[in-house]
């Protein structure tokens, strides 16, 4: 049962069709946690286009799989990205993205056995 991100977009986007959602499900649980290491090299080396072209990147998908929170903060991340803020005004919204995709991947991995 979705607790950790909502499908409703997917199914929305896909016509219902099982085999598209599946694929859209593989996608994220592949491809995202790899970005999300990119987007931390990016703040790690304070590489502010790097990580911005990441998080840019990773935005349509956590709007699309219902990571309303992650999505605002990815946000965040490309503002801190733009004003090349500084390493510590980000590491705890980062933490926090990089936290909710782990269980919306922990849960999607439960609920569609992948």
């Amino acid at each position: 049962m979705a607790l950790k991100y909502n499908l409703s977009k997917v199914y929305a986007l896909s016509d219902n069709d099982p085999d598209f959602v599946k694929d859209i499900l593989t996608l994220f649980v592949n491809e995202v946690p790899e970005d999300l290491k990119e987007i931390r090299e990016g703040i790690k080396k304070k590489d502010h286009k790097h990580a911005y072209a990441y998080a840019h990147k990773v935005k349509p998908t956590l709007d699309l799989m219902g990571l309303n929170v992650a999505f605002e903060e990815i946000l965040q991340v490309e503002a801190w990205t733009k004003a090349e803020g500084k390493k510590k005004e980000i590491i705890e919204t980062f933490k926090s993205i990089k936290i909710q995709v782990k269980e919306a991947i922990k849960e999607i991995k439960k609920d569609f056995d992948l």
